[in-house]
């Protein structure tokens, strides 16, 4: 009985919060409003009860008849405001899967109905994040994304799941890399949704931040050639870029922690060391500048098949340059491909080297965390000679200290990793 009373419980609780959010949202006069606390609440609980009634009955008749009378009264509501000029139906929708989620709460599906129920309120209140995203997409954006589902959910699932090649060199998985392949695609096309939702011209700052995500590089030469036409925002424009720089170390925490958390672990004390120096500047730069204009920065959507397929290039190679390394060298190979690695991207070297810990060759995880580190060091060195050779005098001024800080930062803790 009482494990009935929590089901009851929850499926009230979950028609009062979206009744809160629908009478929140509207915006005309009271008493037009075709639902709201109440009648959500009441509309879940009536979910609730068809599904009991049709549990006690041992006939899903009640819950088809109740179904069916719902569907009546929702009928006529929307001729009403078909008739009024107002033939939006959302929602009536909203009423229809609340009353889905009364039904899940007595199946005992509680966390799918809270899930649904989180769903429903982030679709309801998002309204005009949506329509932002609507009025900001192109036909470019959207050809992209139909790559990246063909990619995903057509050709993954066709690659055959299986090492080539003779010990220890049989790397070479196909659906592995393609997977990884879609893995960094879909975390860079995150970013560029969010700045399509939000936009890049919320501050300069703002866009370093939601820009490293998509693509640190991309934030670094756009903001150090726009430093020679606007010398006076070179400090905010330096911020922007080391943000940028320290969310690619979250960007390849995430990355690792999402496939070895064991690796994750030991690469957390050099990545948090970097993105500490590297904050530490944020702040100093953010409390220096005295100026602050809105930019703009041009994102192109970051998924296309070329550089998709390159990615799956270098990933294999990598793979297979570092194995080679280790076999003819031992760790000091791996080391030296890191550092090589890093100057074009730490996305393929840090997949790579999880997937050696977890191969054939059990590589260790302190010697994969100092390859990561290193590969993030040599990154960051190189965007930041191109920025310092492309920049503004102003921009290299207030640049390279905080360059040097997290690349120095970072060298130390490699050498006394143990």
């Amino acid at each position: 009985m009482i494990d009935y009373f929590y089901r009851f419980v929850v499926a009230l609780g979950i028609g009062i919060f979206i009744g809160i959010q629908r009478e929140s949202a509207y915006d005309e006069p009271e008493g037009k409003l075709f639902a709201g606390v109440r009648t959500f609440s009441l509309i879940s609980l009536a979910g609730y009860v068809a599904a009991l009634m049709a549990d006690q009955l041992a006939s899903a008749l009640p819950f088809v008849g109740v179904l069916l009378v719902f569907g009546v009264l929702l009928a006529l509501s929307y001729h009403r405001d078909v008739l009024a000029g107002k033939p939006g139906m959302t929602t009536e929708m909203a009423t229809v899967l609340t009353f889905s989620i009364g039904a899940v709460c007595y199946w005992n599906l509680i966390l799918l109905a809270a899930a649904l129920g989180v769903a429903l309120m982030a679709l309801l209140s998002l309204k005009p994040q949506f329509r932002t995203l609507a009025h900001t997409i192109t036909h470019e954006d959207i050809y992209a994304t139909l790559k990246f589902a063909v990619i995903s959910i057509i050709v993954l699932p066709i690659l055959p799941n299986r090492n080539f090649g003779p010990p220890p060199f049989d790397v070479f998985n196909p659906y592995k890399i393609w997977l990884m392949v879609v893995f960094i695609s879909g975390i860079s096309f995150l970013g560029y949704v969010m700045i399509k939702i939000i936009g890049a011209q919320r501050g300069i700052g703002l866009t370093g931040l939601l820009g490293g995500i998509a693509s640190s590089t991309a934030v670094t030469l756009s903001f150090s050639q726009r430093s020679r036409t606007n010398p006076e925002l070179a400090r905010p424009f330096s911020l922007a870029i080391i943000v940028a720089w320290t969310v690619m170390f979250v960007r390849v925490l995430v990355v690792v922690f999402a496939l070895n958390a064991a690796l994750a672990y030991r690469l957390l004390l050099p990545m948090m060391v970097s993105l500490a120096a590297g904050l530490i500047y944020c702040g100093y730069l953010y409390l220096r500048q005295r100026t602050y204009e809105k930019e703009d920065l041009t994102f192109v959507n970051p998924f296309e098949l070329g550089p998709a397929l390159r990615f799956g290039v270098l990933y294999t190679a990598i793979l297979l340059i570092s194995t080679a390394a280790r076999v003819l060298f031992g760790n000091i190979g791996i080391y030296i491909s890191s550092f090589v690695s890093g100057l074009v991207g730490v996305d393929a070297i840090a997949l790579s080297m999880v997937d050696l810990v977890r191969g054939t060759t059990n590589l260790d995880l302190t010697v994969a965390a100092r390859a990561i580190t290193i590969a993030a060091m040599s990154n960051t060195l190189f965007k930041g000679i191109f920025a310092l050779a492309n920049g503004s005098p102003a921009l290299r001024r207030a640049l390279w200290p905080g360059m040097a800080l997290m690349v120095a930062v970072g060298i130390v803790v490699v050498f006394v990793m143990g």
